[in-house]
């Protein structure tokens, strides 16, 4: 049985055995339901292979014709949604081989000449990244340029800036907004070096040793657009770092966001009421009439749970193999696709989200004169007039109190009360006091001032170019 098995090509490697698996196993161990999305990828790196081995004179010119002419008509019928599956040929490379061989006859056998499963799928999986770090890339600039519209409309809007959620200091929205652009600059810059480690070609290894043909990696590198091969051929089958590593970019780009996702939940709840949402981003109640739900940035912050576990999936998955390739590498694709999956529509509709916000500019502004928001530019004030800062902070602490007692803000104290903290204080502090004087006054790079934060912007629109 297991050697009709053989010749029917269900297996290739049953004439090993002497009982087929069982239809448990045969399930247990088959990837082909998930990996089938590597085809279109399995296709090219197949003809790269076979014009390789054309051109080192291992595959016959009618032969390498044949293979092209198969798998372009296998692409056709993958795109078309009809190619059949099957889960007695395990995965997708056996699928692709099995039809091709029964399109052009010896010719697909003569495919696997000097690969191995091993190398292929690892090769697979690195041209499927590549294109996916390409993609995610691409909707990390839209997500910035959105960033960048909605900055340019605020950047006199102010709002109170916080640490430990309570009133800090003023700063523009459109700076709250540009420090988001800086995250995500952050992550294209991470995916950017994670692509020059994907971009490393295994094929040639075959299932670990390399192969005793006189193959051509450097001609498969080029072909494929890979920048160089994979040094070690044990390494090459066995390494997943650049999946964890992808995966680890991949999780800070979904913490950054939450974070912001987390603001816009907040921001429109009606006690702070800095911004609304738009309908299409929003859902109501099944029971509360008047609910508006931020359900879009919900699942956004939620979603990213599902990265920050496929990251730990991965590093548990290989923190205990030996080299080289093991079985348990065929778990990597799924926690690997989602992550994919996750990043592109959490950045799809994070970039149009950013679209629909509407911002409250006065509540903001009226939050920012609740908190004594400028106290630290009256210390600043009286460094100034040289006092040393630990004084200035002490009387600033003292009128700040002294303002609670009385229910107002600083700047609506009188002149003779603010003098009662320190003699050196004049008519000019309560220049120093405004909400909008705070904000300029903070004129350096990276400070909130508006005319700096109009040339972050530039500088961030010139760099998207």
């Amino acid at each position: 049985m297991a050697q009709e098995k053989q010749k029917d090509g269900a297996t290739p490697w049953s004439g090993r055995f002497n009982e087929p698996v069982t239809e448990l196993v045969k399930r247990f161990t088959a990837s082909v339901d998930f990996d089938q999305r590597l085809a279109e990828f399995d296709i090219e790196g197949s003809v790269a292979h076979a014009r390789m081995l054309h051109a080192v004179e291992i595959l016959s010119a009618n032969d390498l014709a044949a293979i092209e002419k198969g798998l372009a008509q296998i692409r056709e019928e993958i795109r078309a949604g009809k190619f059949k599956w099957s889960v007695d040929l395990e995965d997708v490379h056996m699928n692709i081989e099995s039809r091709l061989t029964a399109l052009v006859g010896d010719a697909g056998k003569r495919l696997h000449t000097a690969r191995s499963r091993n190398d292929q799928v690892a090769t697979d999986v690195r041209l499927y990244l590549r294109a996916a770090i390409d993609d995610i890339s691409g909707l990390i600039k839209a997500a910035q340029r959105a960033l960048l519209d909605l900055a340019d409309q605020h950047t006199d809007t102010i709002m109170p800036g916080f640490t430990h959620m309570q009133v800090a200091q003023p700063v523009s929205y459109a700076h709250h907004l540009m420090a988001y652009f800086e995250m995500l600059n952050r992550d294209a810059q991470r995916l950017a070096d994670c692509r020059k480690r994907v971009n490393r070609l295994p094929l040639g290894s075959a299932a670990l040793a390399g192969t005793t043909f006189p193959i051509d990696r450097l001609l498969v590198a080029k072909e494929l657009g890979f920048d160089g091969v994979c040094e070690n051929s044990l390494d090459a089958v066995s390494d997943r770092d650049f999946a964890i590593e992808f995966c680890a970019a991949g999780a800070l780009v979904m913490t950054h966001l939450s974070r912001f996702c987390e603001e816009i939940i907040i921001w429109m709840n009606p006690r702070f009421a800095f911004i609304d949402l738009a309908d299409r981003f929003c859902t109501g109640s099944s029971i509360m009439p008047q609910k508006k739900n931020p359900d879009v940035p919900e699942l956004i912050r939620g979603k990213s749970g599902r990265v920050y576990g496929h990251l730990l999936a991965l590093l548990t998955l290989m923190k205990g193999q030996p080299l080289a390739y093991n079985k348990d590498n065929q778990e990597d694709k799924e926690p690997l696709f989602d992550t994919v999956d996750t990043l592109i529509a959490s950045l799809r509709v994070f970039g149009e989200m950013l679209g629909g916000i509407e911002v409250k500019a006065e509540a903001m502004r009226n939050a920012a004169l609740e908190g004594y928001a400028t106290a630290t530019d009256l210390a600043d004030y009286l460094v100034k007039k040289g006092v040393p800062f630990r004084e200035a902070h002490e009387a600033v602490a003292q009128a700040v109190r002294f303002a609670e007692g009385r229910g107002c803000d600083l700047a609506a104290l009188k002149l003779p009360d603010l003098q009662q903290f320190s003699p050196l204080i004049g008519k000019d502090v309560f220049a120093a006091l405004t909400l909008d004087g705070a904000l300029k006054a903070r004129s350096h790079i990276g400070g909130t001032a508006p005319a700096r934060v109009k040339a972050a912007i530039a500088k961030g629109r010139k760099s998207l170019a």
